[in-house]
């Protein structure tokens, strides 16, 4: 059954890498029930607003699977919060999942808004040669989502894909999209759900 394995969140912490010199990736699980809002988890914070956080970019989740490849790849394990995601998943088909898709997840809904773009921090915090270009070319980033139902969520509560819409626009598409594959975004432009900042991208680009 799909679940979650961990519920994590991080504070702010100086860090070597990107501009602002401080960053939350850092997340490490929490124990007991985690109360999720419009603004994502309590307790968890954001460094970086202009990139990170507000209601489209409220969960980042990531699926226990796919560290799978980067365990083999990189020889060494990697905990929950080790991307800096919110909810280390098992079972639910991240990649797969559509923009608009909805999930019930312990007392929360929350729906698919879009994807992370891999960063200097996130090089910085793996500390990997090439991590940036070898995230991207992989092309699974995890998925960002908004909270339509706000509640509590702890490590083992089930995740219930509740609503699929139909379409190509996956999760792996609309990172190809941002990133190796841009002749893909034109398709992107009518998605209503997508998240603000792809949205920005996609009209800086002519699109919107």
């Amino acid at each position: 059954m799909a679940h979650v394995e961990a519920v994590c969140a991080g504070t702010v912490r100086p860090s070597r890498f990107g501009t602002l010199k401080r960053s939350a990736i850092d997340k490490r699980p929490v124990g007991g029930p985690v109360r999720i809002g419009a603004l994502g988890l309590d307790g968890d914070a954001v460094a970086d607003h202009k990139h990170h956080g507000g209601p489209d970019q409220a969960v980042y989740a990531f699926a226990r699977e796919d560290y799978g490849h980067w365990e083999v790849e990189l020889g060494r394990p990697f905990a929950p919060g080790s991307f800096g995601e919110n909810l280390t998943t098992r079972g639910v088909d991240v990649q797969g999942a559509r923009i608009g898709e909805r999930w019930r997840v312990g007392e929360c809904l929350l729906e698919v808004t879009g994807v992370r773009i891999p960063c200097a921090v996130f090089a910085g915090f793996v500390d990997e040669p090439r991590w940036v270009r070898r995230f991207t070319e992989h092309g699974v980033p995890g998925a960002y989502l908004r909270v339509i139902e706000p509640g509590e969520v702890r490590a083992g509560d089930p995740i219930v894909v509740a609503d699929v819409p139909s379409g190509p626009l996956t999760v792996g598409y609309t990172f190809r999209a941002f990133t190796t594959e841009p002749e893909l975004l034109p398709a992107l432009a009518g998605e209503v759900r997508l998240s603000v900042r792809h949205r920005e991208t996609l009209a800086r680009r002519g699109l919107l």
